[in-house]
C-alpha cells in the first residue's frame, strides 16, 4: 500500500501553469493573462514557478459557476 503526499501531510497537491491549463482546457497564457488581470486562481510563486493550490482552483470555480448562475437568472428573468 502506497501513502500518498496528501494523505501523509494533510496538504493538497500543487498545479503548475501548464497542469492547470490543460486541467481547465485553455493555453496556459491564458493562465498568465488571469494572473496579470486579478481575475484567474489565486496562485503563489515559489522559486521561479508558479503555482496554484487545489482548494483555490476549486474555490474560482465555483465563484465563475455562481457568477454564470446569476447572469443566466437575470437574462431570463427579462424575457
Amino acid at each position: 500500500m502506497t501513502d500518498s503526499l496528501e494523505a501523509r501531510t494533510g496538504l493538497e497537491p500543487l498545479l503548475g501553469v501548464a497542469e492547470l491549463a490543460d486541467y481547465l482546457g485553455v493555453p496556459p497564457q491564458r493562465v498568465y493573462d488571469w494572473r496579470l488581470s486579478g481575475t484567474g486562481p489565486r496562485g503563489y510563486r515559489i522559486g521561479r514557478e508558479l503555482k496554484f493550490p487545489v482548494f483555490e482552483v476549486r474555490r474560482w470555480l465555483a465563484e465563475r459557476a455562481e457568477c454564470t448562475v446569476d447572469v443566466s437568472a437575470s437574462t431570463l428573468e427579462r424575457r
